[in-house]
């Protein structure tokens, strides 16, 4: 069930378009397709009671913290293995995304192990953190204050926003764990590896367990000469990571600055980084659907070799089934600055939809069931993507155009909308956003069957099974 093939990045305020904070995600699987949905949580409906359903760990009700916020998530359609909600934006306009699964090593594990019973895991995170914080710092805290007291059986970072701050925080064995600030003028991307490099714990832009920089110490844990890298002393650098991790980050890195340059497999790759220009969402979106096109390793190009064509793990991949990037905008009101733009399915083959986050319902066809239906989009855009596969050369400007044309068509809703919004408030300006979020999942469901039909048309004459007495 562990969805361990996700790719996170975040992007500061000032590094970013429209002065925004952007906090992304691919939520990825393995062999089973696990359907995913896109949700409201009132606080009436935030659970008083919980207990994990994969490690059996109970949360005392007083860590259920009274007055929950609202907060939208994206959780698995079935539940059968817990909520896993993933993503969202809660009522005091922080966003949370969480997990990104990332690697350990022998030494740290010789200490504080992860946990073989009990514990939480990224089935809750989400769930126990964001109804309950104000500001991205506090969610830092509070995850802090669960792994400390509950502990964790899995490696995972996590991110938080609000309209000023972005805060990344991995764990570190069963029980540490460690965050920093991103900087307003940086980006990151996230593989899944441990990823915090440089860490200084006399700065207030970098946070840890209290007593983590005593325990490096005491079991001589820092390879370094000098200063503490994170990665370094509590993290990996395998053959895996070279093959698996690095290219990601690598590809991404001179996406947003040709100058990069490097070397796919190099393990050093820095955390923060600085592009040479100001970052869209269709930047990351595009970055989030990416598998190396212009390179040999693009396994729909036509460059490399078929071993090049496997050498290197794409973002954009068969077991994406939900994307997101978690928007804090600063150039309107509070009252519709969290923007959660969602996706499902394989991003090769999918477009984001900016869906208002001070609501009260769902889009049906975004509220996925575990059975295929055609009715909702994450099945709608599984289809998709399995047909545009056979086929990318054909099919993949069919999909650049559908992408662009949702795109813009998304974008003109959310610009009438932020207007009318100005006379709005309360109740019925949640109406107005509803009927706006509807309106944009329409569009995107009506634009994917015609993009279907497309893809049917083009390729009803490149079908192997055929015969014509003209051939």
């Amino acid at each position: 069930m562990k969805q361990t093939e996700c790719t996170t990045i975040l992007v500061g305020k000032k590094a970013t378009i429209d002065g925004s904070t952007m906090i992304a995600r691919s939520e990825d699987g393995g062999r089973t397709i696990i359907p995913e949905r896109f949700d409201v949580v009132m606080p009436g409906d935030q659970p008083k009671h919980y207990e994990s359903v994969i490690s059996h760990q109970k949360i005392d009700d007083a860590d259920l913290l009274e007055n929950p916020l609202r907060y939208t998530s994206a959780p698995d359609a079935s539940g059968k293995n817990g909520i896993w909600a993933a993503a969202g934006i809660n009522s005091d306009n922080v966003a949370m995304t969480a997990t990104e699964t990332i690697t350990t090593n022998s030494r740290i594990q010789g200490i504080d192990p992860l946990l073989e019973e009990g514990g939480l895991g990224e089935e809750d995170f989400v769930t126990l953190t964001l109804p309950y914080i104000h500001n991205a710092r506090e969610g830092v805290m509070r995850v802090g204050y669960l792994l400390e007291k509950y502990g964790t059986y899995e490696m995972n970072g996590m991110a938080f926003c609000d309209k000023d701050e972005i805060w990344y925080l991995e764990t570190i064995g069963g029980h540490h764990w460690a965050a920093r600030r991103i900087p307003d003028d940086a980006y990151v991307i996230a593989p899944n590896r441990l990823n915090i490099d440089e860490f200084k714990f006399d700065d207030p832009d970098f946070i840890a367990s209290q007593d983590l920089e005593n325990l490096i110490a005491e079991y001589h844990l820092n390879p370094d000469l000098n200063g503490y890298n994170l990665r370094h002393i509590f993290g990996s650098s395998t053959i895996k990571d070279a093959h698996y991790n690095n290219p990601r980050a690598w590809y991404i890195h001179n996406f947003f600055d040709p100058d990069f340059g490097g070397d796919p497999s190099d393990q050093d790759q820095p955390f923060i980084c600085h592009a040479n220009r100001k970052i869209s969402i269709e930047d990351i979106k595009w970055a989030e659907s990416s598998h190396y096109q212009d390179t040999p390793f693009d396994a729909y190009g036509d460059q490399g070799t078929p071993e090049q064509k496997k050498t290197f793990r794409p973002i954009g991949i068969n077991r994406n089934f939900e994307t997101h990037i978690l928007q804090i905008r600063n150039d309107v009101p509070e009252k519709i600055a969290g923007v959660q733009w969602l996706a499902f399915g394989p991003n090769t083959f999918n477009s984001m939809v900016p869906f208002y986050t001070n609501i009260t319902t769902t889009p049906a066809s975004f509220q996925t069931g575990p059975k295929f239906d055609l009715n909702k989009i994450f099945w709608l855009n599984k289809l998709t993507a399995q047909l545009g596969d056979t086929n990318f050369r054909v099919y993949g400007e069919l999909e650049a155009d559908f992408e662009q044309k949702s795109l813009a068509q998304c974008h003109k809703i959310q610009h009438e909308t932020d207007k009318e919004a100005e006379n709005y408030s309360g109740d019925e300006l949640q109406d107005k956003l509803n009927e706006a979020n509807q309106k944009m999942a329409n569009t995107v469901y009506n634009n994917t069957v015609e993009l279907l039909g497309n893809m049917v048309n083009e390729g009803h004459s490149l079908m192997t099974l055929k015969y014509d007495l003209l051939d």
